[in-house]
């Protein structure tokens, strides 16, 4: 069985731990920001302070873009789109990685204080019972500061996240 985490798609571009875990794991990624793939390959911003590091990381972003323009793998993220909340058939990274792409709608729910990408990811963690998995340090403090009924990781500490079978406690 694998061990699932709801995460952005740069995450994966940026974190290559995570396309090589040690057991494996679904990634559930809001459509969302599949977009913002597309948004980080044109932008002339980089993405990381070291230029070799944007370089690497933006080359990660084409490679994944290109993977989910694959004729099979996009009629599996086209299926998804069809109905809100609906989520596609597993798209395979070799053996032990797979990502779904969710059509989360963002209800404003939590408008004030997360970004439309944070709410989908709080709101699809919360609809799947799945850990949010992120980089994203003032992102932790907010839900944890807002009593979010999600469990939160941060990527540094990816090992310990997945050695974690049983949900602790809603934060």
């Amino acid at each position: 069985m694998s061990r699932q985490f709801v995460t952005e798609a740069v995450m994966v571009a940026i974190y290559g731990q995570l396309l090589a875990p040690p057991a494996p794991v679904e990634y559930i990624v809001p459509y969302t920001t599949i977009l913002e793939l597309y948004e980080f390959q044109t932008s002339p911003d980089p993405l990381m302070d070291n230029p070799a590091d944007d370089q690497h990381v933006k080359s990660k972003i084409n490679e994944i873009i290109s993977y989910f323009e694959e004729p099979l793998n996009k009629k599996k993220i086209e299926r998804a789109l069809a109905v809100p909340w609906a989520k596609s058939p597993s798209i395979l990274f070799g053996d032990q990685v797979s990502i779904a792409i969710i059509n989360a709608v963002d209800t404003a729910q939590y408008g004030e204080y997360f970004d439309p990408i944070e709410t989908e990811l709080l709101l699809t963690s919360q609809r799947l019972d799945t850990p949010i998995l992120t980089d994203q340090v003032e992102l932790i403090a907010r839900i944890i500061e807002s009593s979010s009924p999600v469990q939160v990781f941060d990527i540094d500490d990816f090992d310990f996240a997945m050695d974690d079978e049983e949900p602790l406690d809603q934060v």
